[in-house]
């Protein structure tokens, strides 16, 4: 015990020994000489920072335009908060994605091709059928309104024409989700398209979008089940009843999808059916 505490100077004289010589250097070092001309230099930026300086400000406001002003600008943020659902419900991609989907689940696929590439092609598709209704929402309402010759609320008419027009144009002979949606809200029956409401028109839009797919993906299911219904007869037959019908199935359903050129059918007979 006495030998111990005789080792404790010892390793706290160590200690101090290594750190002691670390200030000692550190004062030895000469200060720049600032009476030296070009030595005030050393305390100046080496260069002009890039980053912009924002001011943002809230203020109450003057007058009624910067009311409208502010208004405006959060309808605008709403808007592009709701883009994702205008594209996806108010277009082709509704149906585009859900006959894609279809085609996919009759050809027995999991993984191939993935659903990112679903999207994209349902997404590349939608802008070739959509593509006359853009023009005119951008010649008709976004140009004007940018070269200041109309005010927001008449872009926002120009804007809604056209996609109104297209939903209407594909229920033109299926009505019966208009006047079933006018029924719901008491309306009276309209004798011209201005007479329809928008937010009687999108959800009728929708219902008519969903019915058309589900009739496109059970006339594609039909020629794929008789495949796989043949697959499975001769699998019984053989007595091979361990086996998976799916397995067996796949590679002919994918050898009959390519012959029949089945990628270019399918999208030829989509974009005809927005026609």
């Amino acid at each position: 015990m006495k030998r111990r505490l005789k080792l404790i100077p010892a390793v706290l004289f160590v200690f101090f020994a290594f750190l002691l010589p670390l200030p000692l250097s550190a004062q030895a070092e000469p200060f720049p000489d600032m009476s030296v001309q070009g030595t005030t230099d050393i305390f100046a930026p080496a260069s002009t920072p890039v980053i912009p300086f924002i001011d943002l400000t809230v203020r109450n406001p003057e007058g009624g335009q910067e009311v409208a002003f502010s208004l405006q600008l959060l309808l605008l943020l709403t808007v592009l908060s709701l883009a994702p659902s205008i594209i996806i419900l108010m277009t082709s991609f509704l149906r585009v994605s859900i006959v894609l989907d279809f085609i996919k689940r009759a050809l027995s696929l999991q993984q191939v091709p993935p659903n990112q590439v679903i999207l994209g092609i349902s997404l590349f598709l939608t802008v070739f059928i959509m593509w006359p209704t853009f023009s005119a929402i951008y010649t008709n309402s976004i140009q004007p309104l940018a070269a200041g010759e109309l005010s927001v609320e008449n872009a926002y008419r120009e804007a809604e024409a056209p996609l109104r027009l297209f939903m209407y144009s594909q229920m033109r002979n299926r009505q019966e989700n208009i006047r079933l949606f006018m029924a719901m809200r008491n309306l009276d029956r309209p004798d011209t398209l201005a007479d329809v409401p928008t937010y009687v028109l999108i959800p009728a839009f929708i219902l008519n979008e969903l019915t058309v797919a589900f009739k496109i993906g059970i006339m594609l299911f039909i020629p794929f089940i008789v495949i796989d219904m043949v697959v499975a007869s001769a699998l019984m037959s053989m007595g091979m009843i361990m086996l998976p019908p799916v397995m067996i199935s796949m590679p002919f359903k994918l050898i009959l999808f390519i012959l029949i050129d089945g990628w270019g059918l399918l999208t030829d007979q989509v974009v005809r059916s927005f026609m």
